[in-house]
């Protein structure tokens, strides 16, 4: 099972996804690096809106940010999708095996009507 700490950073981590935006700047930085103004570009937002969604992105792990002049570059980091990833499949599993069961409930149910 996961530890304290990666509770705790899946709470980061799926809290930074819940909005729709910044699911949308991981995306375009999942093609490359941005900068912040480019990353605004698309939702029709301020440069200093798409900053704080960046930081949300960053607090999460989800972005690493860099300063090229006076630019600031972002690019993906996916490690903490993976530690979601992982999270998410073990309840893929939990309900695999439920709906197999069930299917085996109602395979041996038709087979009892069948033999009435």
């Amino acid at each position: 099972m996961f530890n304290h700490m990666v509770e705790q950073r899946l709470d980061t981590t799926f809290h930074a996804l819940a909005d729709p935006t910044r699911r949308g700047m991981l995306a375009t930085l999942a093609l490359g690096e941005k900068s912040i103004g480019e990353l605004a570009e698309p939702f029709s937002m301020s440069f200093a809106g798409a900053a704080k969604h960046v930081k949300v992105l960053e607090g999460a792990g989800l972005v690493a940010r860099r300063k090229v002049g006076r630019n600031q570059l972002c690019r993906l980091n996916a490690g903490p999708l993976g530690e979601a990833d992982k999270w998410l499949r073990q309840w893929e599993q939990f309900w695999t095996l439920r709906l197999d069961r069930l299917e085996a409930l109602i395979e041996a149910d038709k087979q009892q009507e069948t033999k009435r």
